[in-house]
């Protein structure tokens, strides 16, 4: 498996198991998924919602440090 689909890979199941509760996020209505919303992900860490989705969905080559260090991935360790 080559370096894009483990990090696409990655951060979709990061953001999977993160809570809103554990993001600091007031607690919202009903939701479709586990976890936060790219939305939600993409906004504390800085960067663009389309470049957050261009990374989970391979479209990307690389990822910003901001990116790798958002509050899912941190939750990851």
């Amino acid at each position: 498996m080559n370096h894009i689909v483990e990090l696409g890979e990655f951060l979709r199941s990061c953001r999977g198991r993160l809570t809103p509760a554990e993001a600091g996020m007031p607690r919202t209505s009903r939701r479709r998924v586990p976890g936060l919303r790219r939305e939600e992900l993409a906004q504390p860490a800085g960067p663009s919602v389309d470049y957050y989705t261009r990374l989970e969905q391979r479209r990307s080559r690389s990822a910003s440090p901001e990116i790798l260090e958002s509050p899912a991935n941190r939750a990851a360790t």
